[in-house]
């Protein structure tokens, strides 16, 4: 900017500027992206953190040396030889700015006898330098030294001692400059007070002892920098040319090189420590699964031993029963097993040996053979067994090895296997000693059996009642007598209705009536059998009542009133026909004796109380679903504390049943079924359920429970009723009810409600929410 005029600090001294910039001739760039990761080099002395870096600070040094040189070589005093008036990039990359804070940096003077040349204000620069302490200055408050504070004290930090004596600036000024720079890039400080009295004792060339010892020759190098007489000091041709700036060093190039090389080596490091992580996961997995291999092949051993036992049976008895009509001279029973002779039951033949022959010869049974099993119709459920076992092959799997490894006790391996692989010959023993399957299998057969043995849901009778038409019909509540020939349905019309069981499926009618009837003055949310008297049945309603009915005679024999609001269940003890429970909204529990006025016991929990049971073979226990998700089974003879606290459902527990005498099945609005063992826990809190059913959909309804032999029967709100086996997670059949409303024959959202097992049959009497009541058998 020539002609302009330029006044500093209050001096009086003026000077115009010459021509070009001193900028432009130094080709210094001067970003002004404050995105470019640009920082002030005071900002990045003053955050460093560890130790120093002997190259980078050397790596700095000689960059603004060489600006000064050049500056120098254009007869040229700089000056602004301050760590704010220097940017850096990436790789350390130094830019020189006359920031904000260097404008008003001391006088400048006319040097070597009239040649002037002088420094001008940039606006770029300078409104860059603005930006970059701006921005920090808004973190002021965070730093370990204050960027405000800094700059006040960094002119007098950097003023040479002619200077602060009124004397010009010269190039050995700016030599001093440059040998305060250097000291602090060499030179840690911990805090503010630190670095503010070291830094003021560098004035009298007082250098603190770390540096002494840990940098000796950039300390001597500093201290000829910073001679107090002006003439002492070396030229910036000297200062360049000296042993210290020409040691060997990387080159900027080969620094580059070096940081790209690291985050390379990084990165393999990261992606080795990944890969070796993932060779040891897969290592482990193939450790277990050759573990897994091992002791299928034993087991597949195990049956089809007890397998080749039992052809050997068959043929034995079928060549007995075959010379009792004809002779056969060209049978013999098959060879023990071996694997040479492998029985295919998929592929419809087998070995045989013929009379003369050393070989097995295969042939295919003709269809006049006696011995050939008769497919006809076993055939498609053959198929389609079959295919449930592929559609449901993971679970099943699961399933398998579920029991497989509880059936190992910790102290035996799960295989029996030599060093090289093959599978130990004791492991076969066994079954070569008994003829039969090991203990684990046969349970999980049996269940693998009972899971397959049903293939669909058939309607056996639709219930009609007579009161069809009326808008509250929804049925709370199925149950069967002791004796499994009536069974009662109660609910939102106030009315049990005992039906015959036999009598419905005898006869087709249009409308069915019960064979009694009793009305109650509420809706009736739960009904239960006595499991001793025949005529007895306990009901519990929406008002808090809990009634005892004489069937025979449609009347109430009891009625108990202590519960202040709904309550939801009510459930006879096995053990003792007088004893009641039952479960309110109003958190407690009430055990009752039909005998009696009023209740015999109290538990009070901290939620509703939705589902009661005694269990199957005591008169102390009793199992509870509360509204705060979990299940308690309590000890009647201390009823302060839950004995068993079983937790792991998401939402209320709606309904809780005893599966057998160690085994609870509970039943939540999250959607899925869960077993229980109560033997499991050793410290009164169970969080791990056995197994956990879902298929079904239950988010807010009450959807019914009911359990006969292992087959665990639920409602869903897709109006379905499901089934599962106690072994397997998925469904075993689910059937879905009409979505016809019988009052305005729309298709409407409808649910099940309750349900019930006819013992020793496997015929369920369920319910929809809309008052149809269908029984269902499987076949």
């Amino acid at each position: 900017m020539e002609g302009e005029q330029v006044e500093e600090d209050g001096d009086q001294r003026r000077r115009r500027t010459g021509d070009g910039h001193f900028d432009a001739k130094l080709k210094i760039s001067c970003h002004a992206d404050r995105n470019s990761g640009k920082v002030s080099l005071r900002e990045w002395l003053d955050s460093r953190k560890g130790t120093v870096n002997f190259t980078e600070c050397l790596h700095i040094f000689r960059q603004v040396a060489r600006v000064v040189s050049l500056a120098h070589n254009q007869k040229v005093v700089v000056n602004n030889i301050r760590p704010s008036c220097f940017v850096m990039s990436n790789f350390n990359w130094v830019s020189f700015i006359e920031s904000s804070s260097c404008s008003s940096s001391g006088s400048r003077e006319e040097i070597d006898g009239g040649n002037s040349a002088a420094l001008v204000d940039r606006p770029a620069s300078v409104e860059r330098g603005r930006e970059l302490h701006s921005a920090s200055d808004d973190a002021d408050e965070k730093r370990d030294f204050p960027l405000k504070k800094i700059l006040t004290m960094e002119f007098n930090w950097y003023a040479s001692p002619e200077e602060v004596d009124g004397g010009p600036s010269t190039f050995a000024s700016d030599v001093y400059k440059l040998g305060v720079l250097l000291f602090e890039l060499f030179c840690m400080f911990d805090t503010l007070e630190e670095k503010i009295g070291i830094m003021s004792n560098l004035r009298d060339r007082i250098l603190p002892p770390q540096m002494l010892l840990k940098w000796p020759s950039e300390a001597s190098f500093c201290l000829w920098l910073l001679h107090p007489l002006p003439s002492s000091r070396p030229t910036m041709s000297e200062l360049l040319q000296s042993e210290f700036l020409n040691e060997e060093i990387v080159s900027l190039e080969e620094r580059e090189a070096a940081i790209k090389l690291n985050e390379e080596i990084e990165e393999l490091d990261l992606f080795l420590d990944f890969l070796l992580q993932l060779q040891a996961s897969k290592l482990e997995a193939a450790d277990k699964l050759h573990d897994t291999i091992s002791f299928l092949c034993a087991d597949i051993e195990r049956v089809e031993i007890h397998k080749s036992t039992l052809q050997k049976n068959k043929w034995s008895s079928s060549k007995l029963e075959k010379s009792n009509h004809a002779p056969v001279h060209d049978f013999e029973c098959p060879p023990p097993y071996s694997d040479s002779n492998k029985y295919s039951s998929s592929s419809g033949s087998r070995k045989r040996i013929k009379c003369g022959h050393e070989d097995f010869v295969e042939e295919k049974y003709d269809e006049n053979h006696l011995d050939r099993p008769r497919l006809g119709t076993n055939r498609e459920k053959i198929l389609s067994k079959s295919s449930r076992i592929s559609k449901n092959f993971k679970k099943l799997e699961e399933a398998y090895f579920s029991s497989r490894y509880r059936a190992t006790r910790p102290s035996e391996q799960l295989v029996g296997s030599t060093k090289d692989g093959s599978v130990d010959v004791l492991v076969s023993k066994e079954c070569h000693g008994n003829g039969r399957m090991d203990e684990w299998a046969n349970p999980f057969l049996e269940n693998l059996c009972k899971y397959l043995s049903f293939s669909k849901f058939e309607v056996r009778a639709a219930i009609k009642q007579g009161d069809m038409l009326n808008s509250c019909n929804l049925i709370c509540s199925l149950a069967f007598d002791r004796d499994k020939e009536f069974f009662a349905a109660a609910g939102v019309n106030r009315k049990i209705k005992v039906f015959e069981c036999d009598t419905i499926l005898k006869e087709d009618r249009d409308v069915h009536y019960p064979v009694a009837e009793m009305v109650s003055k509420s809706k009736i949310s739960n009904v239960c059998w006595n499991g001793y008297i025949k005529s007895q049945i306990a009901s519990s309603d929406f008002e808090g009542a809990v009634q005892v009915w004489d069937v025979a005679r449609s009347e109430v024999l009891v009625e108990m009133r202590e519960h202040e609001k709904r309550v939801w269940s009510v459930d006879y003890s096995l053990f003792d026909p007088m004893k009641l429970a039952s479960g309110s909204d109003d958190g407690t529990v009430k055990l009752w004796n039909i005998n009696q006025g009023g209740s015999t016991g109290t538990i009070k929990t901290m939620a509703n109380v939705c589902s009661v049971q005694f269990p199957p073979d005591s008169a102390s226990g009793l199992a509870i679903g509360s509204a705060d998700h979990n299940v308690y089974y309590y000890d009647l003879r201390n009823v302060r504390l839950p004995l068993l606290t079983f937790v792991g459902h998401e939402r209320t527990v709606s309904y809780v049943k005893f599966l057998d005498s160690s085994n609870i099945v509970s039943s939540s609005t999250d959607n899925s079924l869960k077993i229980w063992d109560l033997s499991l826990s050793t410290s009164g809190l169970i969080e791990n359920p056995i197994r956990t059913f879902t298929g079904h959909t239950n988010a807010k309804n009450f959807v019914g429970l009911s359990i006969f032999d292992d087959y665990i029967a639920t409602g869903s709100e897709t109006n379905e009723v499901f089934v599962y086996h106690k072994a397997f997670p998925m469904p075993v059949l689910s059937y879905k009810f009409g979505t016809i409303d019988p009052i305005s024959a729309d298709v409407a959202n409808h649910f099940i409600s309750c349900m019930c097992w006819r013992g020793e049959t496997h015929t369920l009497v369920a319910a929809s929410s809309s008052g149809n009541i269908e029984v269902l058998e499987m076949v």
